[in-house]
């Protein structure tokens, strides 16, 4: 008898480049190395989607369907392009209305998507159905998804083998359409057992003709056990990258998978001398791209921290700014009672962002004084149903900080009864910006909304992570510049000394790189974390203003860009009206009024990059 085969899609264009540069990569510099993949003989490849489209308009400056056209042209017709699907919100973190989940499936089959892989982090089949009806009705093959999360070892947790197969069986019973069933472990927390029993008792209770397929990362070092305990469980199918964006925060390499399986009754038929060529195409196309801060290690505290890799990452800085750093521990106790209480749905994003952020407000406000608006609506019921039901102090708690009623009905038939969202919404938002409605236009607008419009315009920024240094670059003037500086920010000195790699600030050591990145210099921290607290302001930091004028300051309660601001000077406001739209990390946050009073001053505009902290207006 001979080895069965197990087929593998490769990550590294999608979920490679999520987790080791925050989607922040260029189309023309990869596409060669697609080329090559295809050449050895790699031909199901993840294209896009997730953070793959938006990232495109908000710091790429490139148009996410010229990406897919261009990467169909580099794979040929033959290969099988797939791209990801948040469910109900498709490639936002909202919720969609009807048509715009429609218009979403008609497009990426139209710009060469033939698989959507798609998934919902509380696995509520509400949320994947008519997203997965409308995926199968353009053409496309539809793989759906029942996410994962091992319980943190500081935790219990009645997650288990039996609910995720409890959660597929749904799926099945309500009579979705789907061509494969992905198990996905976005956080690499479930243990090599739970994953073998899942799988198992998956195969038994699904259709046997059902292609079984598991995703896990690398960042708890522990994927390779984990695929091979889903393949000896009876997976047909796993996700794999390739260097220089496998392991770490990413999927296993190929060549490492490969390695795994020899000598075993399985096999990825591979040519490994074509792939190890490909390989280095990749790592050619990215020597100068700088990856995130420890992307490519394992983390050990991952299984204490149940989030993924990249979500960690992404609020390292959010922590540093609130001054944070030194108190992981209580974070992490913070956020497994976050979890709990708010229902236990997956932390994949977009929840395990409201998870993480909800747990910093716990450490950095005092427990549950400060809702964040996602974990709020989470809670409320606003994202779909939770897997339990979230703790009702909470819920109440949320409900009266954000003004917002606890539901029961559908995110999708919300969003089609509110007069911001959908197609209408995006046309008037075109014809605003006197921009022309084409499908694709529509879909960015009612997407991305602002970021989608400043593309379109011609207005958005370049902010990619690269780190090239050249003559006269940023990392010129700091290499081999040793010595003493002064650096007065916002009028408040800084006693600066720089040596090689690491500069003491007022006392305290930080290692530091300073690159160009993009039209704009950037300054990112490459060493261990930073000291413990007080720590002084980040120079990289925006500078703090200070609005003048009478009444009680509203302050923003993390860093972003300026997106909205809805009141003007003199407006009468109420308690929990809107006054700002932050944008953060991709995710809009609702700045409120926290008194009845009068707008006396406003200090900021849209596109202003504000601080943690930073004053944006004053009510009376």
């Amino acid at each position: 008898m001979g080895k069965k085969k197990i087929d593998f899609m490769i990550t590294a264009f999608r979920d490679g480049f999520q987790s080791f540069y925050g989607a922040r990569v260029l189309t023309r510099d990869f596409l060669p190395a697609v080329e090559a993949a295809v050449d050895a003989g790699l031909t199901h490849l993840e294209t896009g989607g997730g953070d793959r489209f938006q990232s495109l308009y908000f710091y790429c400056n490139e148009d996410a369907f010229e990406m897919m056209d261009g990467f169909r042209k580099a794979a040929g017709r033959k290969a099988n392009l797939q791209a990801l699907s948040r469910g109900v919100n498709v490639v936002d973190v909202e919720p969609q209305s009807s048509d715009v989940i429609r218009l979403f499936a008609a497009l990426f089959r139209k710009h060469g998507i033939t698989t959507i892989r798609n998934f919902d982090a509380l696995n509520d089949a509400g949320n994947l159905d008519f997203s997965g009806r409308a995926i199968v009705d353009a053409g496309l093959r539809h793989e759906i998804c029942v996410t994962m999360m091992g319980p943190p070892v500081c935790a219990k947790s009645p997650l288990g083998p039996d609910h995720y197969i409890g959660r597929a069986r749904a799926l099945v019973d309500a009579g979705i359409p789907f061509d494969s069933i992905c198990f996905m472990d976005a956080t690499g927390t479930v243990t090599p057992r739970d994953i073998h029993e899942t799988i198992g008792g998956a195969r038994r209770a699904l259709p046997p003709e059902t292609t079984v397929r598991f995703h896990t990362h690398e960042a708890a070092g522990s994927s390779i056990i984990c695929y091979q305990a889903a393949i000896e469980a009876g997976a047909d199918a796993i996700d794999l990258s390739l260097a220089p964006v496998s392991g770490g925060k990413g999927q296993p390499d190929l060549l490492v998978m490969w390695h795994a399986l020899r000598g075993t009754d399985f096999t990825l038929d591979i040519d490994v001398r074509k792939v190890m060529r490909a390989e280095e195409v990749l790592k050619r196309c990215m020597r100068e791209y700088e990856p995130q801060i420890d992307a490519a290690l394992v983390e050990p505290l991952i299984p204490f921290l149940p989030v993924p890799g990249g979500t960690f990452i992404e609020h390292v800085e959010l922590m540093r700014d609130l001054g944070l750093e030194g108190r992981l521990e209580e974070i992490i106790d913070s956020l497994v009672d976050v979890i709990a209480r708010g229902g236990r749905g997956t932390s994949i994003k977009p929840v395990a962002t409201h998870y993480f952020r909800q747990a910093i407000n716990n450490v950095a406000s005092g427990p549950w004084n400060q809702i964040d608006e996602g974990y709020g609506r989470l809670v409320l019921g606003r994202m779909g149903k939770t897997p339990f039901e979230p703790d009702q102090k909470v819920v109440r708690i949320a409900s009266e900080q954000l003004g917002i009623e606890p539901t029961t009905r559908s995110p999708r038939e919300i969003a089609d009864e509110d007069p911001g969202r959908g197609i209408d919404a995006a046309r008037r938002m075109l014809e605003e910006a006197e921009w022309p409605a084409t499908d694709e236009s529509l879909f960015i607008a009612a997407t991305v909304r602002e970021q989608g419009i400043a593309f379109l315009k011609g207005n958005a920024a370049l902010d990619v992570s690269k780190g090239a240094a050249g003559p006269g670059s940023a990392r010129q003037a700091f290499a081999g510049g040793d010595g003493g500086y002064t650096v007065t920010i916002d009028g408040e000195p800084y006693a600066v000394t720089i040596r090689g790699g690491s500069a003491e600030v007022n006392g305290r050591r930080f290692q530091v790189d300073v690159k160009e990145r993009g039209p704009r210099l950037a300054a990112r921290r490459t060493g261990p974390a930073a000291p413990a607290r007080p720590a002084p302001q980040r120079p990289a930091a925006p500078a703090k203003k200070t609005v003048g004028g009478e009444g009680l300051a509203v302050s923003a309660p993390m860093p972003g860009a300026i997106l909205r601001v809805e009141v003007k000077e003199g407006d009468e406001v109420r308690t929990g009206r809107v006054l700002v739209i932050l944008e953060a990390m991709k995710m809009e946050t609702e700045i409120r009024s926290p008194v009845d009073g009068t707008v006396t001053a406003v200090g900021v505009s849209p596109g202003d990059t504000v601080a943690a902290g930073q004053q944006l207006l004053r009510i009376g």
